[in-house]
């Protein structure tokens, strides 16, 4: 038995390009918040959601895996690229995954896949080439869209639900609570701050809901992903305010804005640690760039606060994955306002795809030429040395 399941997979790996093709012919079908809720909640069919997964996890697969073919040898041949493999795994053919609609496996398949990969982003190779960021911001986008139509699928469809949002369709809560899970992402960055400096800032939260007065901010979102932004940034904050105030005995708190407009919900989260240079401000967004020393992936004690270097970068596709966004604005030598943009309305907030096309391909084909602005170095001039070199 074990023989034919290998000659099975073999025999699946030798026809993966002829079925990446295939699939990479067609374009990605975004849903909206509204699309995902509504089928969740009134038209949630088994069947129908595993003839839709049939066809569009391929398909974002393939878009995707047809991007890793136009990177460099040097990173394809990484351990990093070795190790991950397909996204998941395009097998069978006859147009879709080799699963059968009766198969009882599919969910348990889904979460398999899911599973296999939650450690993608840790373990992921040092790299800056400007094309290189631009696939891993395409390739870890198409990443959290394929882990969101798995979730939606295997929650829904598996009974279970989360205990601390138990309102949740799939993973979006209808009635998000926004400055709840503000809350529970500065408890939980809190706790780490407090491990490593045995002290932390306080918290400061205002809410401005333009449309209602004296209602709580709710909006129709992915609890975890507002987390996953909020926690990255509660770390950042939280670390450049206590080794700003060092030796200090109080710290100024992290204050948040949470605003409620017709068209955007915008977070505001403002400190005084310092800030950053502006230079360095597109910097922060480069993946495996840290200003914190790298933490060591086997201590086991303690999940570390800062330094692998991916937290801003992935946040940010967490903020645009449903067309919005995430901006940092510094003011060195005073503090930093991290703000994130979110759509008020479950119709606008669709998913942000990539598409491998004509454009993608040229993205990659394309020269570096020189700027036709002078472009100055890219580190403070040092006076000295330069008047030691004429």
């Amino acid at each position: 038995m074990k023989f034919v399941r290998f000659l099975m997979k073999n025999a699946a790996l030798a026809n993966a390009p002829k079925h990446i093709e295939h699939f990479a012919k067609f374009s990605p079908s975004p849903l909206s918040m509204k699309q995902f809720l509504d089928f969740g909640s009134t038209n949630a069919c088994e069947k129908t959601s595993f003839v839709f997964l049939r066809q569009e996890l391929p398909v974002r697969l393939a878009n995707i895996m047809k991007e890793i073919n136009l990177l460099p040898d040097r990173l394809v041949s990484t351990p990093s690229f070795i190790i991950l493999g397909p996204p998941g795994g395009i097998e069978g053919g006859g147009g879709g995954l080799t699963f059968k609609l009766s198969d009882p496996f599919f969910t348990e398949a889904l979460v398999t896949i899911r599973n296999r990969h939650n450690d993608v982003v840790p373990t992921m190779d040092p790299v800056t080439n400007q094309n290189v960021q631009y696939f891993l911001d395409r390739f870890y986008m198409s990443r959290i869209s394929i882990r969101m139509l798995i979730n939606q699928h295997t929650l829904i469809f598996n009974g279970t639900t989360n205990p601390a949002h138990p309102n949740t369709i799939g993973s979006i809560d209808p009635q998000c609570d926004v400055s709840e899970v503000v809350r529970d992402a500065y408890e939980s960055a809190k706790m780490l701050c407090d491990q490593y400096y045995l002290g932390s800032p306080e918290l400061e939260i205002e809410e401005i809901n333009a449309n209602t007065l004296r209602q709580a901010i709710r909006i129709v979102y992915v609890p975890s992903h507002l987390y996953h932004m909020l926690f990255e940034l509660f770390k950042n904050a939280m670390r450049a305010t206590i080794e700003n105030y060092e030796g200090s005995r109080s710290l100024d708190p992290i204050k948040v804005m949470v605003a409620l407009g017709g068209e955007d919900l915008t977070i505001k989260m403002s400190d005084k640690g310092g800030g950053v240079p502006l230079r360095k401000i597109e910097r922060l967004f480069s993946y495996m760039y840290s200003t914190a020393p790298t933490p060591q992936l086997n201590d086991k004690h303690r999940a570390p606060l800062a330094g692998f270097g991916y937290g801003l970068p992935i946040s940010r596709l967490y903020a645009q994955y449903f067309q919005g966004d995430l901006k940092l604005y510094s003011m060195e030598g005073y503090g930093t306002d991290a703000v994130i943009y979110l759509k008020a309305l479950s119709t606008d907030s669709i998913e942000k795809l990539p598409v491998y096309n004509k454009s993608a391909w040229r993205h990659y084909k394309v020269n570096q030429e020189a700027d036709d602005w002078c472009v100055p170095s890219k580190e403070p001039l040092d006076m000295a040395s330069l008047r030691a070199t004429k």
